[in-house]
């Protein structure tokens, strides 16, 4: 399938330029991006886009996609008794059948919200891999071991969904030190030894954890995984809004990833990251939304948003953290992240993940600055199309390959059944 978009404004996220022209897609790959041109070539569809803006999709660097079940179900409660009074009782009812139904909900808020891409952390990664599969969605698995399992089936998912589908992969990884013991914790850097792999984490996420850690280990945590091996090949961390010194230097020397997600710290109360300072230090940076239940949306735009004005505040400084800094964070940086190294940015060559901006929406208007809009007044209903690999998946509020109400109508019947 050749596909010309024309007459586009596209941000390549490559730089702050703003190309007025055109962009091709053959397969599941660009092949042109630029200035209007004539063509001798053939396309299956030519697309005008009456000067709305191509750039590359968002990619959610953190999230727990299935959680969609606990949306509006667990709110009120700080992180621990979130998780053992409200989540952990229903998550253990969980069958395959209640994840697939659940991440199927998850993925259509994603390509509704011009998300291409998600780094996802959760169970039943057989539902999950097939789910995305079927829907078309370009999906990165977090390892999630904890003391509850997963250990035994690491490896075997490590290598199972690094060879299942073009858009499928796995990433090492763990739920966090205060639900993972130091010898789990120690297998899993055996792994990532043996796999030359990165490993991700919830690192430092509220004060209570950082304290725990120190009481147990007399380290912070990412000292403790630090001392253990668990970044010798790379990675990072989710959250990351209590970091000492130390912990700031371990990250730069080794270049791993903080991933941001300002909307679940503030519903649970766990704090602010201190941005700012991490962009000055030259901290690798990446967006995520975590899950439904603790932020209850999935909603890209709101994470951007906020990772720019809390910055403000913490700062004193309207002016601490340059708006297009946090936009390359959800794309290119949430790309590299995940390993996703051809989807970062619109050129030739590499995969056909676009989102189109709608450039008529009152909150796009005037075109001072495109990507200050975008990060500042844009939310999920500026995005008219979000292509993956090639296919257009949503499009004009219309979903192509999932069948939205029902969706809503298994959703909806299961958590009948659950609570």
């Amino acid at each position: 399938m050749k596909i010309r978009f024309k007459n586009a404004k596209i941000l390549t996220m490559k730089d702050r330029d703003i190309i007025e022209g055109e962009l091709w897609v053959e397969d599941d790959k660009i092949t042109y991006v630029g200035p209007s041109c004539s063509s001798d070539q053939t396309f299956d569809k030519e697309i005008d886009c009456g000067r709305d803006l191509l750039m590359p999709g968002l990619k959610d660097a953190h999230t727990h996609t299935a959680m969609t079940f606990a949306r509006s179900l667990a709110d009120n409660y700080q992180l621990d008794d979130w998780l053992h009074k409200a989540i952990f009782p229903i998550e253990g009812k969980l069958t395959a059948e209640h994840i697939d139904a659940f991440y199927r909900l998850g993925v259509a808020e994603y390509l509704k919200g011009g998300v291409t891409s998600c780094f996802d952390m959760y169970f039943q990664a057989k539902a999950t891999a097939d789910a995305a599969k079927k829907i078309g969605f370009r999906h990165v698995f977090c390892g999630s071991v904890n003391d509850f399992g997963g250990l035994d089936r690491l490896e075997d998912e490590f290598d199972t969904y690094n060879s299942y589908d073009p858009l499928i992969s796995y990433v090492l990884g763990f739920h966090a030190e205060y639900t993972t013991s130091r010898d789990k914790m120690e297998r899993i850097s055996q792994i990532a030894h043996d796999r030359k792999a990165p490993v991700y984490a919830h690192i430092s996420e509220t004060r209570a954890e950082v304290a725990g850690c120190v009481e147990r280990y007399g380290v912070t945590p990412v000292v403790l995984f630090d001392q253990i091996g668990l970044f010798d090949f790379g990675g990072g961390g989710f959250h990351c809004v209590h970091f000492s010194e130390e912990d700031r230097k371990i990250f730069k020397k080794k270049g791993l990833f903080l991933v941001f997600n300002a909307c679940s710290n503030l519903k649970l109360a766990s704090g602010i990251a201190p941005v700012a300072s991490y962009i000055r230090e030259g901290q690798k940076i990446a967006v995520g939304t975590d899950g439904a239940g603790s932020n209850n949306a999935l909603s890209m735009f709101r994470e951007m948003y906020l990772d720019t004005v809390l910055s403000n505040v913490s700062e004193d400084d309207a002016a601490s953290v340059d708006p297009f800094e946090i936009l390359k964070a959800a794309t290119v940086g949430g790309a590299e992240c995940m390993g996703l190294t051809d989807c970062d940015v619109l050129e030739a060559g590499k995969q056909a993940d676009i989102i189109r901006i709608d450039m008529s929406c009152p909150c796009m208007q005037p075109l001072n600055n495109i990507a200050n809009n975008i990060v500042y007044s844009g939310d999920t209903s500026i995005v008219k199309m979000t292509m993956i690999a090639g296919k257009i998946l949503y499009e004009d509020g219309k979903f192509n390959t999932i069948d939205i109400s029902g969706v809503y109508d298994r959703c909806n019947g299961y958590m009948r059944e659950l609570i």
